[in-house]
């Protein structure tokens, strides 16, 4: 699972953009959005800089990404 912590996104509208962005490159990918803290969690066979590149191209700036690993 990879997480970014992303600024600007305020509202459901923005919830959607940016899931729409990250299945654009994996329609299956499971997205988990966090408003109050600006999280966006992805599990995704695509790689974080795809994803976090596809949250910036929707119009969200990305301030940190971390993969999660499960124990």
């Amino acid at each position: 699972m990879i997480e970014f912590q992303v600024e600007g996104m305020s509202c459901q509208h923005c919830v959607g953009a940016v899931t729409k962005a990250i299945r654009s490159l994996d329609a299956g990918a499971h997205v988990d959005v966090d408003l109050d803290v600006g999280r966006v969690r992805v599990q995704s066979r695509e790689g974080a800089d795809r994803l976090g590149s596809a949250i910036v191209e929707a119009g969200y700036e990305v301030k940190g990404t971390r993969t999660i690993v499960d124990a």
